[in-house]
């Protein structure tokens, strides 16, 4: 699991859950005029609100959740436990407006006693967490807005295999005068220049001349050549198989770094953390590392 893959929109659900949870250990009723010193229950004490709200909200959540952190999407007959956590989430706001409408359920008591009695705040506090988790869980393939990464994804901390190279390769000047001047002895060895040369005073000089084309040449190249990098994508994207298979073979998720190793037109075969190689169609948008 990758908790890099969560949206933003995956973010306002976890919050939402997290209101429904402190909502139901607050009153489900209201009476008016009661005393401070009623003992009025919680959500926990109706089954139909544990069952049809809290629950049903929680484990919608959970499935929204562990369904976009996983690497490959899980199918119970057919259908992703996202799409089942979405299911969720709509049945537990709806639950929740009813029980609003009709807070005392099956109890009509008469008498005037049902004219004293209301939704309290915790169930309030559920009906909007539920309203919020539905709105955010329909919402998010839609919204770019809400697709992205809610863990912005961390530069790499060592770049040298490629973002190095042409610094150290072609702009490093150590690395540039041990082939070239370190042969007259000038860097540390004043008296042997005249050695392998002879009487020639001018070994120095006359380096830079051969230096600037061959340093020319050298960042030249990696130009015209494909050089590995790594990237990110700012929404989840599938990776397919290289040989040309319909069917993704992993998905790239937000937040996470992958290996661009080779270039077939617009697309890129990129490689996974855990070896997979497969071709990405779409290229737009990617965090170059």
């Amino acid at each position: 699991m990758n908790i890099r893959s969560l949206t933003r929109g995956d973010g306002v659900v976890i919050g939402a859950a997290v209101l429904l949870l402190i909502a139901s250990f607050l009153d489900i009723y209201s009476f008016d005029g009661a005393p401070d010193s009623a003992d009025i229950p919680s959500l926990w004490g109706s089954g139909p609100v544990v069952l049809g709200v809290v629950l049903a909200g929680v484990i919608g959540a959970a499935l929204i959740v562990v369904a976009r952190a996983m690497p490959q999407p899980k199918k119970v007959v057919g259908l992703d436990l996202g799409q089942f956590g979405i299911a969720f989430t709509v049945f537990a706001a709806w639950s929740a407006l009813g029980n609003i409408f009709d807070p005392a359920g099956a109890f009509d008591g008469e008498g005037g006693v049902i004219d004293e009695f209301g939704a309290g705040l915790g169930l309030i506090l559920a009906l909007i967490a539920t309203l919020v988790m539905a709105a955010a869980a329909v919402a998010t393939p839609l919204l770019p807005a809400l697709k992205g990464a809610l863990i912005p994804a961390a530069r790499p901390a060592a770049p040298q295999p490629y973002g190095g190279q042409p610094q150290g390769g072609y702009g490093y000047p150590g690395a540039q005068q041990q082939p070239y001047g370190g042969q007259p002895g000038q860097p540390g060895q004043p008296g042997q220049p005249g050695q392998p040369f002879g009487g020639q005073p001018q070994p120095g000089p006359a380096q830079p001349q051969p230096q600037a084309p061959q340093q020319a040449q050298a960042q030249a190249q990696p130009a015209g050549d494909f050089s590995p990098f790594w990237f990110a994508v700012p929404v989840p994207r599938p990776l397919f198989a290289e040989d040309g298979s319909p069917t993704p073979i992993a998905e790239l998720a937000p937040g996470t770094w992958y290996l661009a190793v080779e270039q077939r037109g617009a697309n890129l075969v990129a490689q996974t953390q855990d070896g997979r190689r497969g071709v990405l169609q779409d290229t737009s948008g990617i965090q170059r590392g």
